[in-house]
Order: structure tokens, then sequence, then C-alpha cells
């Protein structure tokens, strides 16, 4: 699908010199002489190579059409991880270097959209929030502040997050996936 380059929004999936691309950052420039533009910065999915492309205001690019699917989290194999279509029952390994730090969010039997291009998985969308269980952190400091003192935390998936000092172990904390932020307990 052709759009207008004006349009290209940061998280965009395009396919830029037959591969694709996703959009980590835009910019429009409006030149003192000269037409208008938008600059990106954009990571070949295929590669993992950055590179910076300018595009002028009333260039075509094209858009990715994507396909979004509800599948299950099964398992981790070592190099991949296994996810289940519910309709079909259907396994498919992600490789774990398409996920990159998404994998610290994913729990066994998790729901996530799994983004296919051309009928090939190639990313993983997952809820904004997750609940995950603190599994070591310092204990409490009863002299610390509560509202500017963070101390780090691991949790189960052996990512390691800043949570509040009043956080304890076996604790249940609600994590943002986007930026990997504590964001409250969890119930």
């Amino acid at each position: 699908m052709k759009i207008k380059a004006t349009q290209i929004r940061k998280g965009m999936i395009l396919i830029y010199n037959g591969e694709l691309h996703v959009v980590t950052a835009m910019q429009h420039f409006t030149p003192g002489k000269g037409q208008a533009g938008v600059q990106t910065k954009m990571k070949n999915l295929k590669t993992g190579n950055n590179a910076e492309n300018r595009f002028r205001s009333d260039e075509n690019v094209e858009k990715a059409n994507l396909e979004t699917r509800k599948m299950e989290y099964l398992y981790d194999d070592g190099d991949s991880l296994y996810f289940m279509d519910h309709e079909t029952f259907e396994q498919i390994p992600i490789s774990k270097e398409l996920l990159g730090d998404s994998l610290y969010y994913l729990l066994p039997n998790a729901e996530c959209d799994v983004v296919f291009f051309e009928e090939k998985a190639i990313g993983v969308e997952l809820p904004a929030t997750v609940d995950l269980k603190i599994v070591e952190t310092q204990p409490y400091l009863k002299t610390a502040t509560v509202t500017s003192s963070y101390k780090p935390a691991k949790l189960e998936t052996g990512a390691t997050i800043q949570v509040p000092q009043f956080i304890e172990e076996g604790q249940m904390v609600r994590v943002d996936t986007r930026d990997g932020k504590y964001l409250e307990r969890a119930k």
C-alpha cells in the first residue's frame, strides 16, 4: 500500500529497497529554501542494520501489508520461542533475535499478537502491561523516601527493573512492556 512520506509514523513497517524496515524515529523538516520532507531512522528487519533516509513530502513510500494473529506463547527451546495459533493449533517458531528485549516480558501461556508478512512471522506485539514476580531485590530501607528512591529488582523472566523501596521479593508488579518501567503493584 502506497502512502505519502508525510504519513510515516514511528513503529510503522515499510518496504524500502525491497526489504522490510521498521521506522524507529522520524522528523518533519522544512528547509529555508527547497521542498519540505521527512527524515527517518529505520532498522532493517532482516539484517538488523540501521539507516537514515530522507523522503520528499510528495514522495510515495510503500507500507507493508501485515496480518496479525492472536497466539499463545508456549515454550523456549534455546534458539527460538514457540507460539500456537488457537484456531489451527499450528505451532510456529520465532527467533529470539527477532523479539529482542520483548522476550523479558513473556511467560508461558501468555496471549500476544504475532505479526505476519507474506505468511512469515516477523514480530510479536505484547500487551501494553504484564504482571511479573520479583525474585530478587534489596530489603526495604526505612530511611529511604518513598517518592524519590528506587532500587533494582530482578523479575522471574530475568529482566532487571527499577522499583520503589517498598517493593519486596515475592511481590507481583505491573510492568510497561514498551519501556520496561515499573507501573504499580499487581494484585
